[in-house]
C-alpha cells in the first residue's frame, strides 16, 4: 500500500511539472508574438524594409512553437485523461495558442505592408495614427499573458475592456483615411495599405480578448463568450469603473 502511495505521487509531481511546463512554453510563445508586434510597428513607423523583412520570415517560428504545445497537450490527455482544472487548463493552452498564431499572423501583415510602403516612399508621418493604436494593442496582449500566468480573473476581464478602446480607435483611423481619400485620390493606394494595418491591429486585439476569455474559463469555470460586458462583471461581481 505505501508503494502504491510514493507511485501515485511520483505520478502527480511528474503531471504537475509537465502542466507547468506547458504553461512556460505558451509564455514563450506570447513573448515571441510581442515581439512580432514590437517589429512590425518599427518596420512601419521607421520605414525599415529590412525589419519589415524579417517580421514576415519570421512567423515560422510561431507557427512551430503552436504545433509543438498542441501535440504536448494532445499527449497529456492521451496519457493522463485530465479532469476538472487540469482539463480545464489543457483546453484553454490549445485555445489560446491558436489565437496566438493568429496575431502572429496579423503582426506579419505589418511587415509585408511596412515594405510596400516604404517602397512607394511614403513618409513615416502617414503612420502617426497607427502609433498609438499598435502601443494599445502590445499592451493589451502583455496584460492578458500576464492574466494568463497569475490566473488572474480580473484582470482578465480588465483587458476584455480595453478591446472597446481598441475598437474605438480603429474607427477613428478608419474615417481619417476615409477622409484623406476623399481630398486627395492620389493617396487612396497607401491609404488603404495603411487602413488594413489597423485593421489588423484591431484584430489582434479580438484574439487578445479571446485569450481573456479563456482565462476567465480556466479561473472560474465560467463560459463568457458572446456575453456582453456588462453582464461579464455582473455575473463576477466585479466592477471596472467608467
Amino acid at each position: 500500500m505505501e508503494k502504491d502511495l510514493h507511485l501515485s505521487q511520483h505520478i502527480h509531481q511528474r503531471f504537475n511539472t509537465e502542466l507547468e511546463e506547458i504553461r512556460n512554453s505558451v509564455m514563450k510563445m506570447g513573448g515571441l508574438v510581442e515581439k512580432q508586434i514590437s517589429r512590425g510597428m518599427k518596420a512601419l513607423l521607421n520605414s525599415d524594409t529590412e525589419m519589415g523583412e524579417i517580421v514576415t520570415s519570421s512567423d515560422y517560428e510561431i507557427n512551430a512553437l503552436e504545433v509543438d504545445i498542441d501535440e504536448e497537450c494532445m499527449q497529456i490527455l492521451a496519457r493522463r485523461q485530465p479532469a476538472a482544472s487540469d482539463l480545464r487548463l489543457i483546453v484553454t493552452i490549445i485555445k489560446t495558442i491558436t489565437d496566438l498564431e493568429r496575431i502572429g499572423d496579423e503582426a506579419e501583415k505589418l511587415g509585408r505592408y511596412s515594405v510596400l510602403l516604404a517602397d512607394e516612399n511614403t513618409t513615416p508621418g502617414h503612420f502617426v495614427e497607427l502609433r498609438h493604436l499598435g502601443e494599445h494593442v502590445r499592451r493589451m496582449l502583455r496584460d492578458a499573458l500576464d492574466a494568463f500566468a497569475r490566473l488572474d480573473a480580473e484582470a482578465a476581464l480588465r483587458t476584455i475592456h480595453d478591446d472597446e478602446l481598441v475598437n474605438e480607435e480603429f474607427d477613428a483611423i478608419s474615417r481619417q483615411l476615409i477622409t484623406r481619400m476623399m481630398e486627395d485620390p492620389r493617396e487612396i493606394r497607401n491609404a488603404l495599405r495603411i487602413s488594413w494595418c489597423a485593421r489588423a491591429l484591431e484584430r489582434m486585439g479580438d484574439h487578445t480578448k479571446n485569450i481573456c476569455e479563456y482565462v476567465v474559463f480556466l479561473v472560474q469555470g465560467k463560459d463568457i463568450r458572446h456575453t456582453s460586458l456588462e453582464k461579464m462583471k455582473e455575473s463576477m461581481g466585479i466592477d471596472l469603473g467608467d
